[in-house]
């Protein structure tokens, strides 16, 4: 036999076997059904595995849409809170102005802070244009921040209350005590109170404002509440500390009071009597 006859030969058997394996299963119902069920089967075990991975990848995808709406309304709620909190800033200044009538005052902001040493300041946006002068007092709707120490034409540095160089004459409002608020260049949440008789009846509570003496603030201004008394052995007077009525890394919008100080009164204050 040669090549040529073998290759026809094979092809008309598998031919052959073709057909009879179809027409078998053409006619052998059982073998048809068996062979649809495990078609069908397996499709939808195919379909079910492809619907998992599609609802995967959706589940993916609304994961990633509900992540950047999350961060997106977070964004809305900080800067409607931010809004809110400077309105509400904005409306008690507003109405410190109007406590503080008729005296006249400069709104200012914050633009620069160094509160990170023993001598710390604070930069404002106004200045000699503006009415701002040395030694004029600079405060908030919650109490004292600092005195001008420095005066360009659009900008001003504050020494604030949170500086060794800085004394204010005070006293204990419910009880009339008087005496000079500094700070001791330690804790920024504290201030010391010095120079009250230590027969005198002090709270922690007890608010400390601004007195007459002082020559710089209005009398009656916010300076910190006592936060603790001390008794020293064999001194005449107490160790009173405060908490700052107006925390500096809280403020953003000031007041400066257009009234200079007495040059007069200045002068006496800064002169040593014999």
């Amino acid at each position: 036999m040669t090549r040529a006859n073998w290759l026809v030969d094979a092809l008309l058997l598998v031919v052959v076997l073709g057909l009879s394996l179809t027409l078998l299963l053409l006619h052998n119902e059982p073998v048809l059904r068996g062979l649809r069920a495990l078609t069908l089967e397996l499709s939808a075990r195919a379909e079910a595995r492809l619907a998992w991975a599609g609802h995967y990848f959706r589940a993916l995808e609304e994961n990633e849409r509900l992540r950047a709406e999350n961060i997106r309304l977070a964004g809305e709620l900080a800067r409607a809170r931010e809004a809110l909190s400077a309105n509400e800033r904005l409306t008690r200044l507003l109405a410190l102005r109007d406590s503080l009538s008729p005296l006249p005052v400069r709104a200012a902001r914050i633009v620069a802070r160094d509160i990170t040493r023993q001598r710390n300041y604070l930069t404002i946006d106004a200045g000699r244009n503006d009415g701002v002068l040395p030694g004029m007092a600079v405060v908030d709707d919650r109490g004292i921040i600092g005195t001008v120490l420095l005066a360009t034409p659009h900008y001003a540095r504050v020494l604030p209350y949170l500086n060794t160089d800085f004394r204010v004459a005070a006293r204990i409002q419910p009880i009339g005590a008087a005496g000079i608020v500094r700070w001791d260049g330690e804790a920024p949440d504290r201030l010391l109170m010095e120079f009250v008789s230590r027969t005198e009846p002090v709270q922690p509570g007890m608010l400390v404002v601004t007195t007459t003496y002082s020559g710089i603030f209005p009398p009656g201004f916010p300076v910190g509440r006592v936060a603790e008394v001390t008794r020293q052995p064999g001194l005449n007077t107490l160790r009173i500390y405060l908490e700052p009525a107006s925390p500096l890394g809280q403020a953003s919008y000031v007041f400066v009071i257009l009234r200079p100080p007495d040059p007069e009164r200045q002068l006496l204050n800064s002169t040593d009597t014999p």
